[in-house]
């Protein structure tokens, strides 16, 4: 007689092998807050039986807690799992769940209504095939409803119903469905969504959504289930793409071994198969497809394999394999739809870190061409992002890159956006198209190069960066120190705020995003400067770290010398050599450093001038001497 552990591990193997076939599905509920979301999906679990008993006791005595009547049960307790969702009753985070059925496995996002949890609404449908919009039947389609079914839109959702939801409380009344249906087709037109199916429902009654309802015998479309388990999956339409696998990890286990490691995004690969590898367009044969269970014969989208070639090529993490026949672009220039996820704003000019596949680049957002109102869908004017805008921004990057546009290829054509300081994720993106002039454009060579220049003049060029508040003493400084540097024989070039702000910058101001592009022009002359061998001194406010690393990474380590000019705010401003302290205090200068903008000190300036108790010759010699330690000065 077999032994009960037995029956139960040979019960659980044949659960797992049932399973490992069944296709996924990935999908979202959103809409507008309690439009029924969280009891939706509650009832899903329940009705799948993915339940444990001391989770449902629990749900059934939170239920009477919470204030449902009667012996039913409230089942977005199952799914409103943060104390101040349970507390408020509204969902602020995305909660995600796994059930599984006889013919499918899903994994659904609760994802909030509320417009500030935007961002979080966006993160939950990155991934997902379906989206399933509730739409309360007493209220129709609100404004966050119009804003949901546009980011589904814009993300690229391709499967949408919409759930009309709450039917028993209209007494389940065909007029009401068809007016909801006829006012979203309509809206649905002007967004460009096609594939919509209309369900009317009771998420709380169970009406539609595993069995028919027999209270709405006018309906005689699918169940919400019977749809899910029946639509076509991404990762079927996947497999029909071009091939695509961007490369996480260069396998080299043994002097004997030489793999490449990653995800298939699209399409399907074999030995013996001819592949590219993009950017550098560099081409092999692919010998063996390697998994931890054997070889393969074939790789299909959504497959993690390792490729060995047939020749020794140069390949790294981020490159992307395609077949010869199918390529992917290349460019570093790029129009794209940006969702802002962050607090601080959006700045053009200013440079972030971005994640696209495997790869991370530095990219700056050139341009915002317009922002989208996506409760109207108007297209408006914009010099920055807030959190929760969508804007069409050109994108720029320091090296090029392989990609498919969003709509062509959703896994090679998006990416984040990451604050080059805390490392926070602060946006996410879809690549439009590369920008024509990203192909027109290359690096000329030139035979005199910079280190030819510098030594011709006897020094090693550098970028000197004063930077601090205004009336610190940075112009003085920096005045001081070319003085010195002249003396010398050395040659230099003063880059001073006041002097450029009449030429180059006089068409920019002084708001945060004025600043940004402020910097980031003279950064760019600075760089030119130092490409001619000089010694460039620049005196700036720059009062945002980040733009202070873009200029210093715009060269090689070791040219930028970042000097601060250590004066207290209260120094600087009993100095106030302009009087412009005076008329920020007033009111009369808006956006004034210091006082209504913020500056953010060096963490690690290779100078730190505390002015306190010396002359601005002694805080100019304290420059001059680490040039000469630090072999600047030849």
């Amino acid at each position: 007689m077999a032994h009960v552990s037995d029956l139960i591990e040979s019960d659980i193997a044949q659960y797992l092998k049932e399973h490992e076939h069944k296709s996924l599905l990935r999908f979202i509920t959103c809409g507008s807050v309690d439009d029924g979301k969280s009891t939706l999906i509650g009832r899903l679990l329940f009705e799948s039986k993915m339940l444990f008993e001391d989770q449902l006791a629990a749900v059934e005595s939170d239920s009477k807690k919470f204030g449902t009547q009667g012996e039913s049960i409230d089942f977005a307790l199952l799914v409103d799992g943060l104390a101040a969702e349970r507390e408020q009753g509204i969902t602020i985070d995305v909660a995600y769940r796994f059930f599984s059925t006889d013919r499918r496995k899903f994994i659904v996002a609760d994802t909030p209504g509320h417009e500030q949890y935007t961002r979080n609404m966006v993160t939950g449908a990155s991934t997902a095939d379906v989206a399933i919009l509730m739409v309360d039947a007493r209220k129709g389609i609100l404004t966050q409803t119009r804003r949901h079914s546009f980011l589904v839109s814009l993300i690229g959702i391709r499967h949408i119903v919409v759930a009309i939801n709450k039917m028993d409380l209209v007494e389940y009344s065909e007029g009401v469905f068809n007016n909801i249906v006829e006012e979203y087709q309509a809206f649905a037109a002007e967004v460009g969504i096609e594939k919509i199916t209309f369900i009317p429902m009771s998420a709380f009654k169970g009406d539609n959504v595993i069995e028919c309802s027999e209270r709405m015998p006018w309906y005689r479309g699918t169940t919400l289930m019977g749809y899910l388990e029946t639509v076509e999956v991404d990762d079927e339409r996947a497999q029909r793409l071009p091939f695509r696998m961007a490369v996480q990890w260069v396998n080299r286990p043994n002097l004997d071994f030489r793999g490449f490691s990653g995800l298939l995004a699209g399409g399907k690969i074999h030995p013996g198969d001819k592949v590219r590898v993009l950017p550098s367009g560099k081409e092999s044969t692919v010998a063996r497809i390697v998994t931890m269970d054997g070889d393969l014969d074939e790789a299909v989208a959504g497959q993690s394999v390792t490729l060995t070639l047939e020749d020794e090529i140069d390949v790294s993490r981020g490159d992307l394999f395609v077949k010869s026949d199918q390529p992917a672009s290349v460019a570093k220039q790029f129009e794209t739809t940006v969702v802002w996820m962050h607090e601080e704003a959006l700045l053009p000019g200013r440079t972030y870190l971005m994640k696209v596949g495997t790869q991370m680049v530095s990219a700056t957002v050139t341009d915002i061409k317009y922002q989208v109102n996506v409760n109207t869908l108007e297209h408006t004017a914009a010099k920055s992002l807030d959190l929760n805008g969508i804007g069409i921004c050109s994108l720029s990057l320091d090296r090029d890159i392989a990609f498919d546009p969003y709509k062509e290829n959703q896994d090679t054509g998006n990416f984040i956006l990451i604050d080059r300081l805390t490392n926070s994720t602060v946006g996410a993106g879809m690549i439009n198209f590369a920008l024509r002039r990203s192909h027109n454009i290359t690096i000329q060579h030139v035979d005199v190069n910079k280190e030819g220049r510098g030594s011709a003049k006897h020094q090693k060029p550098c970028i000197i960066w004063l930077t601090g508040l205004s009336g610190a003493g940075k112009s003085t400084i920096a005045n001081l120190v070319e003085q010195k540097l002249f003396a010398m024989g050395r040659h230099t070039y003063l880059l001073d705020g006041d002097n450029v702000r009449h030429g180059l910058n006089k068409d920019l101001g002084f708001t945060d995003g004025d600043r940004v592009e402020n910097i980031r022009r003279i950064a760019e002359v600075a760089k030119l400067m130092l490409d001619a061998g000089l010694i460039v001194i620049s005196a700036f406010i720059s009062p945002f770290r980040s733009e202070r690393r873009m200029a210093r990474e715009l060269v090689e380590e070791g040219e930028f010398v970042e000097v601060f000019v250590n004066t207290p705010l209260d120094v600087a401003e009993d100095r106030d050599v302009k009087g412009l302290y005076k008329k920020a205090r007033r009111g009369e200068l808006k956006n004034f450093t210091g006082v209504d903008s913020p500056y953010e000190a060096p963490e690690d300036p290779e100078c730190d001038l505390r002015t306190a108790g010396y002359s601005a010759d002694e805080c100019a010699e304290q420059v001059v001497e680490y040039l000469q330690n630090n072999g600047y000065l030849g």
